[in-house]
Protein backbone atom coordinates (compact mmCIF):
# COMPACT_ATOMS: atom_id res chain seq x y z
CA UNK A 1 0.00 0.00 0.00
CA UNK A 2 1.60 3.28 -1.05
CA UNK A 3 1.77 6.19 1.21
CA UNK A 4 0.08 8.38 -1.39
CA UNK A 5 -2.86 6.21 -0.48
CA UNK A 6 -2.41 6.22 3.36
CA UNK A 7 -2.08 10.15 3.31
CA UNK A 8 -5.37 10.10 1.34
CA UNK A 9 -7.27 8.02 3.65
CA UNK A 10 -9.65 9.04 5.04
CA UNK A 11 -9.96 6.45 8.09
CA UNK A 12 -13.24 7.99 9.75
CA UNK A 13 -15.31 7.13 6.22
CA UNK A 14 -13.78 3.89 5.72
CA UNK A 15 -13.89 2.35 9.27
CA UNK A 16 -17.49 2.96 9.73
CA UNK A 17 -18.96 1.38 6.45
CA UNK A 18 -16.73 -1.38 8.37
CA UNK A 19 -18.46 -0.51 11.57
CA UNK A 20 -21.88 -0.86 10.29
CA UNK A 21 -21.02 -4.07 7.76
CA UNK A 22 -19.71 -5.56 11.45
CA UNK A 23 -22.73 -4.79 13.37
CA UNK A 24 -25.33 -6.00 10.93
CA UNK A 25 -23.69 -9.61 10.72
CA UNK A 26 -26.41 -12.01 11.15
CA UNK A 27 -26.40 -12.98 15.19
CA UNK A 28 -27.23 -16.45 14.46
CA UNK A 29 -23.39 -17.21 12.57
CA UNK A 30 -22.07 -15.73 15.54
CA UNK A 31 -21.10 -17.29 19.20
CA UNK A 32 -22.07 -15.46 21.97
CA UNK A 33 -19.15 -12.97 23.77
CA UNK A 34 -19.88 -11.61 27.22
CA UNK A 35 -17.51 -7.88 26.96
CA UNK A 36 -17.77 -4.71 26.80
CA UNK A 37 -15.74 -2.62 24.81
CA UNK A 38 -11.61 -2.58 25.61
CA UNK A 39 -13.08 -4.50 29.28
CA UNK A 40 -11.89 -7.82 28.89
CA UNK A 41 -14.10 -10.71 30.13
CA UNK A 42 -17.08 -10.15 32.12
CA UNK A 43 -17.36 -13.81 33.46
CA UNK A 44 -16.84 -13.74 37.29
CA UNK A 45 -14.08 -14.23 39.31
CA UNK A 46 -13.85 -15.86 42.64
CA UNK A 47 -12.25 -13.76 45.43
CA UNK A 48 -8.49 -14.01 44.91
CA UNK A 49 -8.64 -15.59 41.38
CA UNK A 50 -6.23 -13.86 38.84
CA UNK A 51 -6.98 -13.32 35.13
CA UNK A 52 -4.93 -11.59 32.87
CA UNK A 53 -6.31 -11.09 29.49
CA UNK A 54 -4.58 -9.10 26.18
CA UNK A 55 -5.97 -6.85 24.22
CA UNK A 56 -5.05 -5.27 21.23
CA UNK A 57 -7.71 -2.48 19.72
CA UNK A 58 -7.83 -0.78 16.10
CA UNK A 59 -9.84 2.68 16.23
CA UNK A 60 -10.60 5.04 13.78
CA UNK A 61 -12.33 8.51 14.69
CA UNK A 62 -13.11 12.12 14.10
CA UNK A 63 -13.42 15.33 15.49
CA UNK A 64 -15.66 18.12 14.30
CA UNK A 65 -15.89 21.61 15.84
CA UNK A 66 -18.65 22.97 14.31
CA UNK A 67 -19.25 25.57 16.58
CA UNK A 68 -15.86 27.61 16.07
CA UNK A 69 -14.70 29.48 13.43
CA UNK A 70 -13.41 27.73 10.67
CA UNK A 71 -14.88 24.22 11.87
CA UNK A 72 -11.94 22.62 12.43
CA UNK A 73 -11.57 18.91 12.08
CA UNK A 74 -9.18 16.27 13.11
CA UNK A 75 -9.20 12.38 12.28
CA UNK A 76 -7.22 9.32 13.59
CA UNK A 77 -6.19 6.17 13.19
CA UNK A 78 -4.99 4.26 16.49
CA UNK A 79 -3.17 0.80 17.11
CA UNK A 80 -3.59 0.47 21.10
CA UNK A 81 -1.44 -3.04 22.42
CA UNK A 82 -1.89 -3.64 25.91
CA UNK A 83 -4.00 -5.77 28.50
CA UNK A 84 -5.93 -6.44 31.64
CA UNK A 85 -5.29 -7.90 34.61
CA UNK A 86 -8.31 -8.83 37.22
CA UNK A 87 -8.54 -9.36 40.59
CA UNK A 88 -11.43 -11.18 42.02
CA UNK A 89 -12.36 -10.01 45.85
CA UNK A 90 -15.30 -11.30 48.26
CA UNK A 91 -18.85 -10.44 47.46
CA UNK A 92 -18.84 -10.20 44.07
CA UNK A 93 -16.21 -7.65 43.65
CA UNK A 94 -13.11 -6.77 41.21
CA UNK A 95 -10.01 -4.77 41.37
CA UNK A 96 -8.71 -4.37 38.07
CA UNK A 97 -5.88 -2.76 36.19
CA UNK A 98 -6.16 -1.97 32.66
CA UNK A 99 -3.53 -0.19 29.96
CA UNK A 100 -2.41 0.35 26.66
CA UNK A 101 -0.06 1.85 24.09
CA UNK A 102 0.55 2.25 20.67
CA UNK A 103 0.71 4.46 17.38
CA UNK A 104 -1.65 7.16 15.58
CA UNK A 105 -1.87 8.61 12.20
CA UNK A 106 -2.87 11.94 12.30
CA UNK A 107 -5.32 13.68 9.76
CA UNK A 108 -6.04 17.84 10.11
CA UNK A 109 -5.48 18.41 13.93
CA UNK A 110 -4.47 15.84 16.66
CA UNK A 111 -7.06 15.64 19.75
CA UNK A 112 -6.86 18.29 22.57
CA UNK A 113 -8.38 18.93 25.80
CA UNK A 114 -12.26 19.88 25.55
CA UNK A 115 -12.80 23.42 25.66
CA UNK A 116 -9.33 24.02 24.87
CA UNK A 117 -9.37 26.80 21.56
CA UNK A 118 -6.83 27.25 18.50
CA UNK A 119 -4.17 29.65 19.24
CA UNK A 120 -4.13 33.34 17.35
CA UNK A 121 -1.92 32.61 14.38
CA UNK A 122 -0.37 35.59 15.14
CA UNK A 123 1.23 33.95 17.99
CA UNK A 124 2.84 31.26 15.92
CA UNK A 125 6.85 31.13 15.33
CA UNK A 126 6.51 28.87 11.92
CA UNK A 127 4.75 31.00 9.36
CA UNK A 128 7.02 29.21 6.76
CA UNK A 129 5.06 26.29 5.70
CA UNK A 130 1.33 27.88 5.32
CA UNK A 131 -0.06 23.77 5.05
CA UNK A 132 0.88 23.09 8.89
CA UNK A 133 -1.23 26.25 9.49
CA UNK A 134 -4.76 25.61 11.12
CA UNK A 135 -7.11 26.21 8.46
CA UNK A 136 -10.50 25.68 7.22
CA UNK A 137 -11.19 21.94 6.84
CA UNK A 138 -7.43 21.26 6.86
CA UNK A 139 -7.70 17.27 6.88
CA UNK A 140 -4.53 16.69 5.21
CA UNK A 141 -2.19 13.70 6.58
CA UNK A 142 0.23 15.34 9.25
CA UNK A 143 2.54 12.95 11.01
CA UNK A 144 2.13 9.51 13.20
CA UNK A 145 2.07 10.57 17.25
CA UNK A 146 1.57 7.85 20.06
CA UNK A 147 -1.19 7.48 22.51
CA UNK A 148 -2.09 5.24 25.64
CA UNK A 149 -3.89 4.90 28.84
CA UNK A 150 -3.51 3.43 31.98
CA UNK A 151 -6.56 2.80 34.23
CA UNK A 152 -7.14 1.11 37.76
CA UNK A 153 -10.83 0.56 38.60
CA UNK A 154 -11.93 -0.60 42.03
CA UNK A 155 -15.55 -2.52 42.48
CA UNK A 156 -16.93 -3.97 45.66
CA UNK A 157 -19.69 -5.70 44.24
CA UNK A 158 -21.73 -5.90 40.60
CA UNK A 159 -23.01 -2.46 41.43
CA UNK A 160 -20.49 -0.11 42.03
CA UNK A 161 -17.13 1.06 40.48
CA UNK A 162 -14.34 3.73 40.96
CA UNK A 163 -11.97 4.36 38.21
CA UNK A 164 -9.11 6.51 37.99
CA UNK A 165 -6.97 7.19 34.50
CA UNK A 166 -4.37 9.01 32.74
CA UNK A 167 -4.22 9.46 28.95
CA UNK A 168 -0.92 9.79 28.05
CA UNK A 169 -0.69 11.59 24.03
CA UNK A 170 2.77 12.33 22.42
CA UNK A 171 3.40 15.19 19.53
CA UNK A 172 6.21 13.89 17.42
CA UNK A 173 6.96 16.77 16.05
CA UNK A 174 5.99 20.95 15.93
CA UNK A 175 3.85 21.66 12.89
CA UNK A 176 1.40 24.51 13.03
CA UNK A 177 -0.02 24.87 16.45
CA UNK A 178 1.02 21.44 17.48
CA UNK A 179 4.43 21.36 20.10
CA UNK A 180 6.51 18.38 19.92
CA UNK A 181 5.64 17.42 23.93
CA UNK A 182 3.48 14.78 26.02
CA UNK A 183 -0.36 16.32 26.39
CA UNK A 184 -2.01 14.23 29.01
CA UNK A 185 -5.55 13.92 30.77
CA UNK A 186 -6.09 12.55 34.23
CA UNK A 187 -9.33 11.67 35.24
CA UNK A 188 -11.52 10.02 38.32
CA UNK A 189 -15.09 8.28 37.67
CA UNK A 190 -17.81 6.53 40.13
CA UNK A 191 -20.16 4.52 38.79
CA UNK A 192 -23.82 3.28 40.77
CA UNK A 193 -26.13 0.62 38.57
CA UNK A 194 -29.80 1.01 39.79
CA UNK A 195 -30.67 -2.14 38.78
CA UNK A 196 -29.75 -5.77 38.31
CA UNK A 197 -28.51 -5.44 34.67
CA UNK A 198 -29.03 -7.53 32.02
CA UNK A 199 -31.76 -6.14 30.13
CA UNK A 200 -32.31 -8.27 26.59
CA UNK A 201 -35.01 -7.35 24.42
CA UNK A 202 -34.61 -10.49 22.54
CA UNK A 203 -35.30 -12.58 25.39
CA UNK A 204 -38.43 -11.20 26.48
CA UNK A 205 -37.67 -7.89 27.94
CA UNK A 206 -39.71 -4.72 27.48
CA UNK A 207 -39.50 -1.39 27.90
CA UNK A 208 -40.48 -1.08 31.54
CA UNK A 209 -37.07 -3.37 31.92
CA UNK A 210 -34.75 -0.88 31.57
CA UNK A 211 -34.56 0.66 34.71
CA UNK A 212 -32.74 -2.74 35.63
CA UNK A 213 -29.79 -1.00 33.06
CA UNK A 214 -29.72 2.29 34.05
CA UNK A 215 -27.01 3.83 36.26
CA UNK A 216 -25.95 7.20 37.34
CA UNK A 217 -22.12 8.85 37.29
CA UNK A 218 -20.11 11.23 38.16
CA UNK A 219 -16.47 12.14 35.95
CA UNK A 220 -13.94 14.57 36.56
CA UNK A 221 -11.25 15.27 34.21
CA UNK A 222 -7.96 18.01 34.09
CA UNK A 223 -6.05 18.67 31.24
CA UNK A 224 -2.77 19.69 30.21
CA UNK A 225 -1.43 20.32 26.94
CA UNK A 226 1.87 19.08 24.90
CA UNK A 227 3.91 21.71 26.50
CA UNK A 228 2.70 21.12 29.77
CA UNK A 229 0.32 24.15 30.08
CA UNK A 230 -3.03 23.04 32.62
CA UNK A 231 -6.12 23.47 29.75
CA UNK A 232 -8.50 23.40 32.55
CA UNK A 233 -11.15 20.99 33.80
CA UNK A 234 -14.80 19.49 33.58
CA UNK A 235 -17.20 17.20 35.47
CA UNK A 236 -19.50 15.00 33.99
CA UNK A 237 -22.67 14.00 36.46
CA UNK A 238 -24.64 11.32 33.92
CA UNK A 239 -27.61 9.20 33.59
CA UNK A 240 -27.68 6.36 31.48
CA UNK A 241 -28.53 2.63 30.32
CA UNK A 242 -26.96 0.06 28.95
CA UNK A 243 -29.61 -2.98 27.04
CA UNK A 244 -28.77 -5.57 24.28
CA UNK A 245 -30.83 -6.78 21.70
CA UNK A 246 -29.45 -10.58 21.30
CA UNK A 247 -25.81 -9.87 20.42
CA UNK A 248 -26.20 -6.16 19.60
CA UNK A 249 -25.21 -4.01 23.26
CA UNK A 250 -26.44 -0.26 23.55
CA UNK A 251 -25.41 2.50 25.71
CA UNK A 252 -26.79 5.80 25.59
CA UNK A 253 -26.12 8.51 28.68
CA UNK A 254 -26.12 12.26 29.38
CA UNK A 255 -26.07 15.06 31.53
CA UNK A 256 -24.39 18.77 31.83
CA UNK A 257 -20.46 19.70 31.72
CA UNK A 258 -19.57 21.93 34.40
CA UNK A 259 -16.14 23.12 32.29
CA UNK A 260 -13.56 25.16 33.86
CA UNK A 261 -10.92 26.49 31.78
CA UNK A 262 -7.66 27.58 32.64
CA UNK A 263 -6.86 31.38 33.67
CA UNK A 264 -4.99 31.84 30.18
CA UNK A 265 -8.04 31.43 28.18
CA UNK A 266 -10.16 33.04 26.53
CA UNK A 267 -13.49 31.43 27.50
CA UNK A 268 -15.11 31.17 30.37
CA UNK A 269 -16.39 29.13 32.49
CA UNK A 270 -19.66 27.52 31.64
CA UNK A 271 -22.09 24.39 31.33
CA UNK A 272 -22.70 22.50 28.48
CA UNK A 273 -24.32 19.02 27.58
CA UNK A 274 -22.43 16.45 26.73
CA UNK A 275 -23.29 12.70 25.97
CA UNK A 276 -22.60 8.91 24.45
CA UNK A 277 -24.14 6.60 22.64
CA UNK A 278 -22.21 3.35 21.61
CA UNK A 279 -22.83 0.33 19.92
CA UNK A 280 -20.93 -2.60 20.15
CA UNK A 281 -20.94 -6.55 19.67
CA UNK A 282 -19.08 -9.71 19.48
CA UNK A 283 -17.49 -11.04 16.20
CA UNK A 284 -16.41 -14.65 16.51
CA UNK A 285 -14.67 -15.79 19.85
CA UNK A 286 -12.33 -13.50 20.41
CA UNK A 287 -13.17 -9.73 18.85
CA UNK A 288 -16.00 -6.97 19.72
CA UNK A 289 -16.77 -4.54 17.11
CA UNK A 290 -17.96 -0.90 18.62
CA UNK A 291 -19.33 2.61 16.90
CA UNK A 292 -19.51 5.21 19.06
CA UNK A 293 -20.94 8.90 18.98
CA UNK A 294 -19.96 11.80 21.44
CA UNK A 295 -22.03 15.32 21.18
CA UNK A 296 -21.74 18.08 23.39
CA UNK A 297 -23.01 21.16 22.82
CA UNK A 298 -22.73 24.60 24.29
CA UNK A 299 -25.35 27.41 24.59
CA UNK A 300 -22.68 29.70 25.43
CA UNK A 301 -20.66 32.31 22.86
CA UNK A 302 -17.34 33.88 23.79
CA UNK A 303 -14.23 34.88 22.41
CA UNK A 304 -12.58 31.73 19.96
CA UNK A 305 -15.57 30.19 21.27
CA UNK A 306 -19.51 29.83 19.78
CA UNK A 307 -22.71 28.49 20.44
CA UNK A 308 -23.60 24.94 18.69
CA UNK A 309 -22.35 21.35 18.80
CA UNK A 310 -19.16 19.67 18.55
CA UNK A 311 -18.86 15.91 17.61
CA UNK A 312 -16.88 13.18 18.47
CA UNK A 313 -17.29 9.92 16.31
CA UNK A 314 -15.32 6.50 16.20
CA UNK A 315 -15.50 3.03 15.26
CA UNK A 316 -13.27 0.07 15.99
CA UNK A 317 -12.69 -2.97 16.92
CA UNK A 318 -11.11 -4.81 20.23
CA UNK A 319 -9.13 -8.39 19.71
CA UNK A 320 -8.87 -10.35 23.12
CA UNK A 321 -6.43 -13.13 23.85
Amino acid sequence: MSTNFIKRLNPLKASLLLGVALTSVDASFLPRMGHAHGGGGTEPLEAGEFRLTPQITFEAHGGFENNIEGKPEHYGLDGLFGGLMEWGLKNGGKFSIEGAFGPVGVWGEAEHFYGAVHSDHDDHDDHDDHEEEHAEHDTDYKREDFRGYLKATYAPNDRLSVAVDTKPYIVTKNQGEEKKGTKNSIGAKVLYALGEGDVNFALGDNFKDLTDGAYVSVEHRQGWNSVGEWQGNYTDPRVGVEFNYDLIALKIEGGPRFFVPSSEASTSERTDFAGEIEIGRPVGENSYVFIHWQPTRSDKDGSDWGEGWQHHVGTGVTFTF
